[in-house]
């Protein structure tokens, strides 16, 4: 239960994008087609589920102060958090470049679309910031490090689709000339965020 309660937080209430601002420019660069929006909201969500549980085990077993210990008694005293920024980022780089090559590989028109904002997933705050939200929290086991990570990720996933479907149907109306573009984007980006505080009334 308490898993289930974490997915539907990070999904919902603690939503990268409209509560903590995260990933924002590939959010608002790559909503402008559904297709294009999904597929990199997927490749956000495999990273994150990937790399929330190495990290959490990279965190735990090697930078933690005593984490060493299981090298010996030697090691009881060794602290090694002042690399966690450096791992974690290395951690996110591979991923995303084994993701990059899978897509070239078996979608070229994905690729194609997605870019610049396909390698720029390892630079993507709303991944290190889950990460990072991970190290803080400080969760029991790789289980639920990977829970919050998946729904980390549909969260983003939810939020960038649902944004680029808005955004497809407004190329069909009369957007005032000053508002088309960018400026009615962050309009419906600050209603989005209005919409979704709704969900802090839910009770976990």
């Amino acid at each position: 239960m308490e898993n289930l309660n974490l997915f539907i937080r990070s999904i919902f209430i603690d939503n990268m994008i409209f509560a903590y601002f995260l990933g924002m420019c590939s959010f608002l660069a790559v909503s402008k087609n559904v297709k294009t929006a999904f597929g990199l909201g997927v490749a956000v969500t495999f990273v994150l589920t990937i790399a929330l549980p190495v990290c959490w085990c990279i965190n735990e077993y090697i930078l933690k102060p005593g984490s060493l210990t299981w090298l010996g008694e030697q090691y009881a005293d060794a602290d090694l958090s002042f690399l966690g920024l450096i791992m974690f980022i290395a951690v996110i780089a591979a991923l995303v470049q084994i993701l990059e090559m899978a897509i070239e590989k078996f979608s070229p028109s994905l690729y194609a679309s997605l870019g610049i904002f396909l390698p720029l997933i390892a630079v993507n705050c709303a991944i290190l910031g889950a990460v990072l939200f991970m190290q803080q929290r400080e969760f029991s086991n790789a289980w639920t490090a990977t829970v919050y990570g998946v729904g980390s990720g549909i969260g983003w996933l939810l939020a960038i689709a649902a944004l680029a479907a808005i955004r497809e149907r407004l190329n069909e109306k009369a957007i005032p000339a000053p508002l088309r573009g960018t400026g009615i984007t962050f309009i419906i980006t600050g209603l989005m965020g209005i919409a979704f505080m709704s969900f802090l009334g839910i009770k976990l």
